[in-house]
């Protein structure tokens, strides 16, 4: 009886364990997963939820202000689909949040808080108190009919955390 109750005792435990470590994990690395530019979502909160990530786990913040009506919007999409190291390098050191802009919302309160945007896709890059570091123009960073991956590195690595904290 009492292995038994030992046993049950032991797994019970690990199974606490292995509950509170995802939960620590989700918290951690949790970020503002927006697939897609939504019209509906709430920009004000989706960016305050962002930055408080960031600020819990010394990433910046990066705002990705476009559409779906947005060609070079879904060309960078699927650029950072693609580029399997852009991605994982973005994730590392940017909690990302995508702010829409359409017909439907366009997120006028928000987006005035930042400098003007002059064409979609359109970056900026906030700290973990939500101040402004960056404002990007995404032209930029294109090459031909898309964006050039060694651009967008150059650019998230100048903007990445100091480079004590940044995660290669």
């Amino acid at each position: 009886m009492f292995l038994r109750t030992l046993f049950v005792t032991v797994v019970a435990l690990l199974v606490s364990i292995g509950v509170a470590r995802a939960q620590s994990d989700t918290a951690a690395s949790a970020t503002v997963a927006i697939v897609k530019f939504d019209p509906k979502r709430g920009a004000a909160s989706d960016i305050d939820a962002g930055v408080a990530v960031a600020k819990a786990t010394g990433k910046r913040v990066l705002l990705d202000v476009g559409g779906e009506w947005c060609v070079w919007c879904r060309r960078l999409d699927t650029l950072f689909a693609t580029n399997k190291a852009l991605a994982e390098f973005r994730d590392r050191n940017y909690v990302t949040v995508k702010v829409n802009y359409s017909k439907e919302n366009k997120n006028e309160a928000v987006l005035s808080r930042y400098p003007k945007v002059k064409g979609y896709p359109h970056l900026f890059v906030l700290d973990g108190n939500g101040s402004l570091l960056h404002s990007q123009d995404t032209g930029e960073l294109e090459s031909g009919k898309g964006h050039d991956p060694e651009k967008v590195m150059a650019f998230l690595k100048k903007w990445a955390p100091a480079t004590g904290e940044q995660r290669e």
